[in-house]
């Protein structure tokens, strides 16, 4: 059977990347069709664009990430697969106005990160696959939660679009698809050993990886990420103006980067969520 590893971007599944060689490695970039958050360098969106088989504008994570993938795969010496689904911003518009994912609804993490690689393995592999996922050893109920997903033979089947059909509708079919796998906690491997390994490696990563204003974070984070963008945490808001929602239950985006914080944040307050898809 052969191999993939899923890449967010982060330190975990860069390691997996590097310890765990694969048959292929995928990367699934969220992006955004909003010229104010153009990407800066010029040289590399050209670059990414080319990866992605379409015009890069920007992402709604820290641009830095997409530096982490381009030395990623320097470091490595294996080809990294750049997918990409819709655009957060097509994302959440439909012809009603905007609808808003949220903690109860990941249509996000569906959309821009699932979707593109389910087309990518349809279009290359086209064969049931082991897809290693970067959950730590400590993670082991998130592991617990994924294999939930599995048919009884251990692989996770999905509907794919395989025609169409006399009525000009589209043709599915459920597939086996994939078998997910947890090297790094079948091996033990936590934070701390990741962090070691990281610190004479040239490759550069963002401060946190996934999006700047995602829902999964807790207000105080959220609050920290608008103060370190905040013209990337702005799309976020004015996304939340225009739709009439909220992005979390209870409280804006508005009033929480408007709220004036006590005391000063560190990096370790923090957790990210690095295994490769957002919000599993």
């Amino acid at each position: 059977m052969k191999t993939m590893n899923s890449l967010s971007g982060g330190k975990t599944s860069s390691y997996l990347a590097v310890k765990y060689p694969a048959d292929y490695n995928v990367f699934a970039l969220v992006t955004t069709d909003d010229e104010k958050l153009k990407f800066k360098d010029e040289a590399v969106r050209k670059i990414v664009s080319d990866k992605i088989g379409r015009e890069f504008i920007g992402t709604l994570e820290e641009d830095t990430i997409v530096y982490t993938m381009l030395d990623l795969e320097q470091m490595i010496g294996r080809e990294i697969n750049w997918v990409t689904g819709w655009s957060f911003d097509r994302t959440i518009t439909n012809s009603k106005g905007y609808f808003l994912p949220n903690v109860f609804n990941r249509f996000c993490t569906y959309r821009m990160k699932l979707v593109p690689i389910q087309e990518f393995w349809r279009e290359n592999i086209n064969e049931p696959i082991e897809i290693r996922l970067g959950f730590r050893a400590n993670e082991m109920s998130r592991a617990t939660n994924m294999l939930k997903r599995c048919s009884e033979d251990g692989f996770i089947y999905e509907k794919f679009k395989v025609g169409i059909r006399k009525d000009g509708k589209n043709k599915w079919q459920k597939m086996k698809y994939q078998k997910p796998s947890f090297p790094l906690i079948d091996d033990g491997v936590y934070k701390d050993q990741i962090e070691e390994f990281w610190k004479d490696k040239p490759v550069r990563f963002a401060y946190m990886n996934n999006c700047i204003g995602c829902f999964h974070r807790n207000e105080v984070l959220l609050n920290h990420m608008s103060n370190r963008h905040p013209e990337k945490f702005n799309w976020f808001v004015e996304a939340e103006q225009k739709s009439g929602g909220c992005w979390k239950k209870g409280i804006t985006y508005t009033q929480i980067s408007n709220h004036k914080m006590q005391h000063e944040l560190f990096d370790e307050d923090f957790n990210s969520c690095d295994s490769g898809y957002c919000g599993l």
